[in-house]
This record gives C-alpha cells, sequence and structure tokens, in this order.
C-alpha cells in the first residue's frame, strides 16, 4: 500500500479548509483516510499563526513509514523544517513570449540603446 500525506478539501463552497491527512495514493482525496495530520486554512493572512497546524510527531511517524507528500504538502513541511525544501517546479514554457515577440523586443531594446548613446561627431 503506497501512502500519501495530502490535502482533503473540508468547508463550504468558496471557503475552502484543508485537512492534512495520509491517505492510500488509491482512495479519493476527500475520502477515506488513515489519519489527520494537521490543518490549513487558506482563507487566513499568510502571517497567521492558525493558518497552518502540523502535527510534528505523527508526521516524522507516517515519513518513517514511507509515506511520501504530495507537493503542496512538501512545501509546508520544508517551511516548518521537518523535511527538506522541494525543489519548485520550473514555470511553463508556453506562457512565454514567441519568436516573432522576442525578436520584436530584442529590435526595440538595440533601438532605445542607440538612441540613448552619445553621438560621437
Amino acid at each position: 500500500m503506497s501512502l500519501k500525506i495530502r490535502l482533503a478539501r473540508a468547508g463550504a463552497k468558496k471557503r475552502p479548509y484543508y485537512h492534512i491527512v495520509v491517505a492510500d495514493s488509491r482512495s479519493p482525496r476527500d475520502g477515506r483516510f488513515i489519519e489527520k495530520l494537521g490543518s490549513y486554512n487558506p482563507m487566513l493572512p499568510a502571517e497567521h499563526t492558525d493558518r497552518l497546524h502540523l502535527i510534528d510527531a505523527r508526521i516524522q511517524h507516517w515519513m518513517g513509514q514511507g509515506a511520501l507528500p504530495t507537493e503542496r504538502v512538501a512545501r509546508f513541511l520544508g517551511k516548518a523544517g521537518l523535511a527538506p525544501v522541494p525543489v519548485f517546479r520550473d514555470r511553463p514554457h508556453k506562457s512565454a513570449p514567441k519568436k516573432k515577440a522576442q525578436d520584436r523586443a530584442k529590435a526595440a531594446a538595440t533601438a532605445a540603446a542607440a538612441a540613448t548613446a552619445p553621438a560621437t561627431a
């Protein structure tokens, strides 16, 4: 059985609240879980103390049993010092400007540099 430490959504519509749980990777997101390990309330400001609550000892226990955190939970654990800080994924290249736009930006930059350069006579 492969175990995951992941978020299970609770709360009302447009008022998210998440439980951090350890569950079998095959069970549904909000379905059966083994143990609740903490909570996350994204509606609170980032500096609020109740935004993230973790039960450190139980998280260490389940990670020792082979449970793997999801990417979002790994970020929480990294910031809390319970696990190494994960390497974040790169942004997708689809959002980068295409070739023609890059050429226009390069031409505009060279034109601006030429205009601001002192004229030599």
